[in-house]
Parts: structure tokens; sequence; C-alpha cells
């Protein structure tokens, strides 16, 4: 039985349908919602001018996590559910393994967008990193 399982979040429709997944399919189970602000994404359009803003630049992104995060709480309540949640900052598929391993976590459900071809080769695929290099069983929502 699953007893702890773990949804990434973003602001995509892929991840709110995994929410939604692990809610319907695991309403007995604790959820927990992570959010990763990845500073290499965060710090992309900052120039070297603005390298003092750095900081204020990751503290945006910690809220804008935050206001996320508590999105997705109140979704739960509204499903009778309470979801946990946490912020982490790193490398997105890297962060998400490591939380895994430091939790006891038991289960991912994890929305993908799909993307085939060049598209998922030139950017990449979170979901199918942390497929590949979970240590727990991986549930994969499109």
């Amino acid at each position: 039985m699953t007893e702890h399982i773990l949804v990434p979040i973003d602001e995509s429709d892929p991840s709110s349908d995994a929410m939604q997944f692990a809610i319907e399919h695991h309403p007995e189970a604790t959820i927990t919602a992570i959010h990763v602000v990845d500073p290499g994404e965060a710090f992309a359009g900052t120039s070297i001018e603005g390298a003092a803003s750095r900081q204020d630049v990751l503290e945006s992104q910690e809220r804008h996590a935050e206001k996320l995060l508590e999105d997705v709480r109140e979704k739960g309540e509204s499903e009778g559910v309470t979801i946990e949640t946490d912020t982490v900052v790193g490398n997105v598929s890297r962060s998400i393994i490591e939380y895994i391993e430091e939790h006891d976590i038991d289960h991912v459900v994890i929305g993908s967008h799909g993307r085939t071809g060049a598209s998922r080769i030139l950017l990449g695929s979170v979901a199918e990193s942390v497929t590949r290099r979970s240590p727990v069983p991986v549930t994969v929502v499109r």
C-alpha cells in the first residue's frame, strides 16, 4: 500500500493532472507537493549588470513557489485531502530524486508534457529523468 506520495508541481496542466490523479487514486496516502526553483532558470534572464539582484530574483521565485503551493493546498482542502508542501532550490530532476531519498517517499506521481522527437531531445524531460533514476515506483500522468 502506498503511504507517502510525492507530486512535483509547476504551473503546467500535466502537473495539475498528476495532483488530481494522486488525490483520486490514493486518498488515504500522505501527499506531498514540491516545487523546485532552479537557479539556472531563475537567473537565465539576469544580465551581468543585474548580478547584484540575483538574490532578489531567487527570493521572487521562492515567493511565487509558495503561492503555487498554497493553491495546491487549497485544492486539496476542497477535495477533503490535506496536502503537505515544500519548496526546494536546485536542479529539478536531481532535487526530486534527493527529496525522494531523504523523505521516506514510496511513490511518485509526476506530470509529463508528452513531448516526442526533437523537442524531447532539446528540452529534456524531467518526468523521464525521474522515472529512470527514482528508487521508488513512478506514475507518469499525461
